[in-house]
């Protein structure tokens, strides 16, 4: 049963990020997109990297 309650979190987390996409999106086409959001938007997308401190 455990298992099936995750995946159905899962299921729902990954709808929620859909929605959000989804009026990310919108707000785009409306709005247009800031400097900062597409700053934020490539850094979100590029692979975790350990910083210094974490390596100690």
């Amino acid at each position: 049963m455990a298992t099936s309650r995750n995946h159905q979190g899962a299921h729902g987390i990954g709808q929620v990020e859909e929605q959000l996409d989804d009026q990310i999106e919108a707000a785009v086409e409306i709005q247009g997109e800031s400097e900062i959001d597409g700053e934020i938007e490539r850094a979100a997308r590029q692979p975790y990297k350990e910083s210094d401190e974490e390596k100690e």
